[in-house]
């Protein structure tokens, strides 16, 4: 096959915008839809992008229009021009007025519940003028948006990346995870409590492709038990919470979550190999942002005194 020349003209920005709409949408009605474009101006654009590299980039099936293995590699390319596109114009932007900017933070469990809280206040304290956006979802629903430079980080419990390239990672602070339940509740009155003595209560935990899943569902195998049968998957901070408080409901929040409810505190149950991780996950090619720079700093800042709180967090949880 000749070499290709994508850079002698004929390739424009709105190929590359358009390809992965399509392929975001899984059709080109659709993707039209999103540009606010005609159908037939998008479908004329595709067929010339396909002419310009001279190979099919979708096939056509009744689930719509899927890649074909051009159409995957070019559009992992024409995201990553995209991100670069949007990163240089954030960062011209942010050159030109150090006061004003954007930085998307994509938020986990993990993090969004002091930490992050803490360092957006320091953050336009010293820059009113910035914009924060907070998304929350799941780590694996987080990473594709961070490497197509829709997000600038995510921030949470660290997951293992091993298996995932153009990633790297920063660790902030560490603290323990314990099991919590409201204040009045009838497992309290027990002595001696145990993990076993806690499986016939209903519990809150997790999605199971959450590292902390992975994590609670080995230390019932260790103990020899198996998974409450009586459980709700969630990982919204604040469902859990309200759970956990009007309920019997048993959870397994950080230390630092925990200790922000009045309602909720403590179990006498150790969770001795459970202990987050909590950072940032970046990309590994792309430089940040000066806003997303400044957002980085202050959250270093912020762990920094979180993370000098360590024997307040263990009297919690040795006097419930």
């Amino acid at each position: 096959m000749r070499s290709l020349d994508l850079l002698d003209g004929r390739l424009k920005l709105r190929h590359l915008v358009l390809v992965v709409a399509i392929a975001d949408h899984g059709s080109v009605l659709r993707a039209a839809e999103r540009l606010h474009v005609a159908q037939p101006a998008a479908t004329r654009s595709l067929r010339e992008l396909e002419r310009i590299l001279d190979v099919p980039l979708f096939t056509r099936g009744p689930r719509g229009m899927t890649p074909t293995l051009f159409g995957e590699a070019f559009t992992e390319h024409a995201r990553a021009v995209l991100a670069e596109l949007r990163r240089a114009g954030e960062r011209i932007s942010g050159l030109a007025d150090a006061q004003v900017g954007t930085v998307t933070i994509g938020t986990l469990l993990a993090g969004s519940n002091v930490l992050l809280p803490r360092a957006i206040a320091a953050l336009k304290a010293a820059r009113p003028g910035l914009t924060v956006i907070v998304q929350e979802a799941t780590f694996d629903a987080q990473v594709p948006r961070l490497l197509d430079g829709e997000i600038d980080l995510i921030l949470g419990r660290l997951n293992p990346i091993d298996d995932l390239h153009g990633l790297r990672q920063i660790t902030l602070y560490g603290e323990p995870v314990r099991l919590v339940a409201r204040h009045g509740h009838p497992a309290r009155s027990r002595p001696g409590l145990s993990l076993r003595d806690l499986t016939g209560y209903p519990w809150v935990l997790p999605l199971e492709r959450t590292a902390l899943r992975r994590e609670l569902e080995q230390v019932f195998r260790d103990q020899g038990l198996r998974l409450p049968a009586n459980l709700v998957e969630c990982t919204s901070i604040l469902t859990v919470r309200t759970l956990v408080r009007d309920t019997d409901m048993i959870a397994a929040l950080p230390d630092l979550v925990a200790r922000t409810d009045d309602g909720i505190a403590p179990l006498p149950v150790p969770l001795e190999p459970v202990r987050r991780q909590v950072g940032v996950t970046l990309p590994a090619g792309r430089s940040l942002t000066p806003s997303a720079r400044l957002m980085l700093d202050h959250l270093r800042e912020q762990a920094a005194l979180l993370s000098r709180l360590p024997d307040e967090a263990e009297q919690g949880a040795a006097h419930p």
